[in-house]
């Protein structure tokens, strides 16, 4: 591992302080300010030593200059101590000293050292090594080594230690991986493996290739390829390799090796190859069985969605014929309803009113009765032969199970599966019919009554295929082996796996191991913020229309958020200091930011060679970034660039690949994040997550047909923090719940930004979210819409709660049930860390549990602490104006970056062209990196435009300077000729590597040097 990938002068030194934080760590007690101001210490020593004993808690370590501490803490600090600020400049002169009050520190608030060879660095050394086995990136190992260290209360050593001890983590964990699997690698385990690198001439290539290559779409043809697949799997035992020994991200890790690397790259690692491939087919047995699970839910939903389109279309032609039918009751009704006209004369009247010709037009059409469900599955009934040809495929090859209260269902499902087995045609007479939803019954007893056998036996199936395809995505309905499927009680670590965990995660996140001491602390968190909001809702008036108030019915009133006060300085200083960035095109700012970040150097051959430094690989590279992250794809990139097409697709397929790209990704984010510019935009604690849609062409799995979009589209679910950049980047189907993604990245968060608190809209907050944040340490903090139903819970009885607070007691509409929580707290602190730690994946979690039909008593304990999160959350948005605008803010940064995504993203009308996920997973993240890439590179050309200003004496405060967005293309030209040359562009630089400023004379004229 390279360690220069951690700066040590950066993790070194103080951060930015965040109000929270400022409060928390810097607000020292009465008993803290003796134990610094014995008799005979100096003022100077005494301030000192009183930032050093409030900043060791809040970073784990006390950087050298203690004088550089944020001066907001400084103040606060002098001002307890009754010192001034400027003292602090004259402390710590000797080394010495520092260290005596250090070590002083340390043993009054019962922190440790770790010197080597120590007990504490052997359990960092432990917990390093199960940690690389669970995850591989060098930058997350390194961070949960911070985490765990302020947990342990041991002070943090360097970051060069850290970094090796991070690298032997690493080594220890894939030769442990060779000794764990070893009894599995047989002579014919050996001999299958091998195989699958030889050409198989049937398929016309490799196995290997055969199974990496994904279904375009939910087709009959693309179920019954991915069952022949799934076939060969099983032939070879791949679903009976028993990899368990090695931890689930391990697993993960060493299988996308094998799918991202070429056969030549595998034969190269000898030995090392078989438990890779290993891995791959023991992890390709269950994703293929995900995969035929999902292609038949996505080929019959296809087919239903097609029925409920025709049914909706003959039901606007049903309201048509309707609409002529009701206007001739109009004549007929006050004809019956006269008692004067008599009955002989009832029938001539209409009829001579109405006319005979309006008469036989009307009921020329026979009007039937609608069934329930007004005849959809009548329409799909017409699909029946296209689902037949796969659905017994599938049946046969996929062993289904059901949960409580599936009994009948899964006893269809046996009749039928024997009825394909032996070709019968008729339903026998006792088949269950209870699971039938009551909007399709009619159809059966219908059917049954008639004694039409091929109705029953059509309508009878498809009510089958429909009710397996509603339980397997509830988890009502489980697949064993499937990991997408399977009982979303198996996602966890089982209560043997999680003992010897749990005491560490508690410590990791903050949580109580004991249920009695995690639901008074809730209850502490919830009263305090109801008397926020109390006292916000007492000092409202009823006719104050700026204010959350209650009115006079006694409603929760909630204005909208006015338009920030944005100064008028700030957008004239933005004007003036785009117009100061130097003109590049889009090749040279990334020629340019390499030069300082050397990002490409993430860049690494999938064969496993390290990337060699030549020019023309680093230009290789570029051009396809570019081509891929403005959508003009290989072929018009090569003749825009002058590169071959051919040696561009080489690039693409040995380089640019996601795990490089995301790495890359993080060194862009960590340098922007070390600028100071950057502590101005925000302190990269808080972030947030939105989708945006792009348009698709072609056959795609991801793809969904939106109206309100013009066509088919798909989603990215980026993350952004409040530095502007972009952290996290996922594509998803735009017609899935947001909610489910949002702790994907958020978790697996790479990057140094040490966020730790998470705003999104309403689609991406759920009760499961609240919660899940909440056990992994985090905050969300999301802005929500319709708030006045939103239910909010309390913790006593009505009367008790109003006579506590009588203005915010009425709004809290539910009982707490803290019972249900304290039961089940020792299994949601074990479902947290199983997130946490990589043992099951954000988005599974989040979606079984959230559309679970049957509640079982974890998830509605984990929606009930849920619910006490949100209310915690409401409490403090609705009484705090600056926490609601700072949220506005956050997301509003994340929309803002979806119009500079969509400039970059310019070619072909920003169409997506590319039809696997995983391919649209790599052009995604190319569009984050150069997004990032444009955001890094106007911070870092702000922030030499601001010195300027300032050494001209002209103000430019940082408070001003913090609503300028970075996130624009003003200064960015990616159109044209796209000329990479990586040592041409060098040379336009100075000696220190940057660029001039434009002068002002040529701004004025709107010319670039």
């Amino acid at each position: 591992m390279s360690e220069k990938m951690f700066s040590e002068e950066q993790l070194r030194s103080f951060p930015e302080i965040s109000a929270d934080e400022l409060i928390r760590y810097f607000t020292p007690t009465a008993a803290d300010a003796a134990f610094v101001s014995p008799g005979g210490r100096s003022p100077v020593d005494r301030l000192g030593m009183l930032v050093q004993l409030c900043t060791l808690p809040w970073l784990g370590f006390v950087p050298d200059d203690v004088a550089s501490a944020p001066p907001a803490a400084v103040a606060r600090v002098a001002e307890r101590l009754g010192v001034a600020s400027a003292a602090l400049r004259l402390y710590g002169k000797r080394d010495q000293t520092r260290s005596d009050h250090l070590g002083l520190i340390a043993k009054y608030l019962e922190w440790q050292t770790a010197p080597a060879g120590s007990q504490a660095m052997k359990e960092l050394e432990q917990f390093l090594l199960d940690r690389a086995m669970e995850h591989d990136s060098p930058t997350l190992l390194f961070n949960l080594a911070r985490e765990y260290l302020m947990a342990a209360k041991v002070i943090r050593p360097g970051a060069l230690i850290l970094a090796k001890m991070v690298g032997t983590a690493r080594k220890a964990a894939s030769d442990l991986t060779s000794q764990l699997v070893g009894h599995l690698l047989t002579a014919e385990v050996r001999a299958d493996l091998e195989r699958m690198l030889v050409v198989d001439a049937g398929l016309g290539m490799t196995r290997l290739e055969w199974l990496v290559s994904p279904a375009r779409d939910a087709s009959a043809t693309s179920v019954k390829t991915a069952i022949d697949k799934l076939t060969w799997l099983r032939a070879i035992d791949a679903h009976q390799m028993d990899v368990s020994v090695l931890p689930n991200e391990r697993r993960r890790f060493l299988a996308q090796v094998a799918r991202r690397s070429t056969n030549q790259g595998l034969e190269r690692r000898k030995e090392r190859k078989f438990p890779i491939l290993l891995a791959f087919v023991a992890q390709a047995a269950v994703d293929q069985l995900d995969e035929v699970v999902a292609l038949f839910d996505q080929a019959v939903s296809a087919r239903e969605s097609r029925a409920k389109s025709k049914t909706d279309e003959a039901l606007v032609e049903r309201a048509k014929k309707g609409e002529a039918r009701q206007l001739v009751m109009e004549t007929i009704l006050p004809v019956l309803a006269d008692p004067s006209i008599p009955d002989d004369e009832v029938g001539g009247m209409l009829r001579e009113r109405i006319g005979m010709q309006r008469l036989r037009e009307i009921t020329s059409d026979a009007w039937k009765p609608l069934p329930r469900d007004h005849g959809r599955l009548s329409e799909l009934e017409s699909s029946y032969t296209y689902l037949r040809q796969f659905t017994p495929n599938v049946l046969a090859a996929i062993d289904f199970q059901g949960g409580p209260g599936t009994a009948e269902l899964m006893e269809a499902v046996a009749i039928l599966k024997e009825m394909n087995r032996l070709g019968g045609r008729k339903v026998p007479a006792g088949a269950p019919t209870g699971f039938v939803p009551t909007k399709y019954a009619d159809y059966l007893a219908k059917a049954r009554k008639s004694g039409e056998d091929t109705a029953y036996r059509h309508f009878w199936e498809l009510c089958v295929i429909l009710c397996q395809r509603d339980g397997l995505r509830s988890g009502d309905v489980f697949v064993p082996g499937s990991r997408r499927y399977a009982d979303p009680a198996t996602y966890l670590y089982t209560p043997e796996q999680w003992a010897p965990r749990r005491s560490e995660y508690c410590r990791l996140v903050g949580k109580p191991p004991n249920a009695a001491e995690a639901l008074e602390q809730g209850k502490e968190e919830l009263h305090a913020a109801l008397q926020e909001l109390e006292q916000t809702l007492a000092s409202a008036a009823p006719d104050d229309t700026g204010m959350v108030r209650l009115d006079e019915d006694e409603h929760l009133v909630v204005p909208p958020l006015s338009a920030e006060d944005v100064p008028a300085e700030a957008k004239a200083l933005k004007d003036e200091l785009a117009a100061m960035l130097p003109f590049a095109p889009i090749a040279s700012l990334l020629i340019e930011l390499d030069a300082r970040t050397h990002f490409l150097d993430c860049f690494t051959h999938a064969g496993g060679r390290k990337l060699t430094t030549s020019v023309e690989t680093k230009r290789n590279i570029l051009a396809v970034l570019i081509a891929m992250s403005t959508n003009l794809g290989l072929a018009r990139m090569s003749e825009a660039c002058g590169v071959s097409y051919d040696v561009l697709a080489w690039t693409m397929e040995w380089y640019v690949r996601e795990e490089t790209l995301r790495e890359a990704n993080t060194v862009i984010v960590d340098h922007h994040y070390g600028l100071e510019l950057a502590k101005v935009f925000g302190g990269g604690t808080m972030s947030s997550s939105d989708g945006q849609r792009f348009p698709v062409r072609g056959k795609t799995l991801s793809g969904r047909t939106m109206v309100i979009h013009g066509g088919q589209v798909l989603s990215t679910y980026t993350h952004v923090s409040d530095q502007w950049s972009t952290y996290g980047t996922k594509i998803i189907v735009p017609t899935a719940r947001e909610a489910h993604y949002v702790l994907d990245d958020f978790l697996g968060n790479a990057t140094d930004l040490p966020i730790a608190e998470h705003a999104t809209d309403s689609h991406g907050a759920t009760l499961i979210n609240f919660a899940l944040f909440d056990l992994v340490g985090k905050a969300l903090t999301p802005r929500l819409r319709d708030l006045t139903r939103v239910t909010l819970v309390r913790d006593d009885t009505p009367t008790e709660i109003a006579k506590r607070y009588p203005h915010a007691g009425p709004l809290l509409g539910a009982r707490w049930n803290e019972d249900l929580v304290a039961g089940c707290w020792p299994d949601l602190l074990r479902m947290a860390g199983s997130l946490k730690y990589g043992q099951a994946t954000a988005s599974l979690i989040v979606g079984k549990w959230s559309a679970a039909s049957r509640q079982n008593t974890l998830a509605a304990a984990l929606k009930e602490w849920g619910m006490l999160r949100r209310t915690v959350h409401l409490a403090k948005y609705l009484s705090d104006l600056a926490f609601r605008r700072k949220i506005s803010r956050q997301l509003n940064k994340g929309e803002s970056l979806h119009a500079l995504r969509r400039d970059l993203h310019y070619a072909q009308q920003g169409t997506i062209t590319r039809p696997h996920l995983e391919q649209q997973t790599e052009q995604a993240w190319c569009l984050t990196l150069l997004t990032n890439s444009v955001v890094a590179r106007t911070t870092e050309y702000y922030s030499s435009a601001v010195l300027e200003l300032r050494s001209q004496g002209r103000e430019a405060s940082d408070e001003i300077l913090s609503h300028i967005s970075p996130g624009h293309s003003d200064n960015i030209n990616f159109f044209g000729v796209i000329n990479v040359d990586v040592e041409a562009e060098l040379a336009k630089l100075d000696t220190s590597g940057w660029r001039p400023l434009r002068p002002a004379q040529l701004r004025e004229l709107g010319l670039t040097p």
